[in-house]
């Protein structure tokens, strides 16, 4: 075996005051950041569509509310149901951990559902364009696990390979919180040439469709090098990422197969 590896012995903690009673954690402050990321990319699309900047007040909270809350339930009723569903109030305590990126996607389409009708504008304009920030955002979010030392992969014997002091770890893993986050942030730029690029603005459905296809499959073939999350994908073919992977990748196929030919419009009339 190599003997090139990374000694990674990262703290998640920034700052901890009062004993450990106050932290700021590297993972919140990624996750904030994503969110003030976010804001600023669609303050950018609202002066270049002239879209009121209220709209953009709203969707800021719908889609921070909508990602807890999703990424929350997603992570107690995908991957840990039995215990959650015995101990249903510890679903609200978010500051011991565990949220899914899957139950998080699921939440932002639930609410920019909701705002789509309540401000009657279509609902693809918006998921069209939240997918340029919420790519940016996966990157963030995982380079906030490689702060915790989580959700890393198999051994390796490449040079590159991450041994996780902080879990006790002897052998060089795979770090694939960057292999996943670089994807991400390739994604993101393709994202971003696309939608500047247009002449006009993209026709309905080709950010969300290319966004869907992406970043799943970019999950999905990730997957196969990660070690097992919980006990009972040590069993399975294809772990619990992988199968919530596979209907959004369907779904992303099925926008840009019956991608309309005219240009978005924020009007959903």
């Amino acid at each position: 075996m190599t003997t090139l590896f990374i000694r990674w012995n990262a703290t998640p903690e920034i700052i901890s005051l009062f004993n450990g009673g106050l932290q700021i954690r590297w993972y919140g402050l990624f996750f904030a950041l994503a969110f003030l990321l976010g804001y600023y990319i669609f303050m950018f699309i609202a002066k270049r569509e002239k879209i009121a900047v209220t709209l953009i007040d709203n969707l800021t909270l719908y889609v921070a509310i909508g990602t807890i809350l999703g990424a929350r339930l997603g992570h107690c009723l995908f991957y840990e149901p039995e215990y959650y569903l015995k101990n249903p109030l510890e679903i609200l305590f978010v500051w011991h951990g565990g949220l899914a990126s899957h139950g998080g996607a699921i939440g932002v389409i639930i609410a920019l559902y909701l705002l789509s009708k309540k401000y009657k504008i279509s609902n693809v304009w918006l998921l069209d364009r939240i997918s340029i920030a919420v790519a940016l955002a996966a990157f963030f979010i995982r380079m906030g696990n490689l702060m915790n030392s989580e959700i890393y992969g198999v051994a390796t014997t490449l040079p590159w390979g991450f041994v996780f002091i902080r879990n006790g770890e002897m052998l060089p893993k795979h770090p694939t919180q960057i292999y996943e986050g670089l994807a991400y942030l390739i994604i993101f730029f393709v994202l971003c040439l696309l939608y500047l690029r247009c002449s006009k603005l993209p026709r309905p459905g080709l950010l969300l469709g290319i966004f869907l296809v992406s970043v799943f499959s970019a999950r999905f073939v990730i997957e196969f090098i990660k070690e097992p999350q919980v006990a009972f994908e040590t069993t399975m073919i294809i772990n619990m990422g992988q199968l919530l992977s596979i209907p959004f990748i369907i779904a992303g196929v099925i926008i840009l197969w019956r991608m309309p030919a005219k240009h978005s419009t924020v009007d959903s009339n």
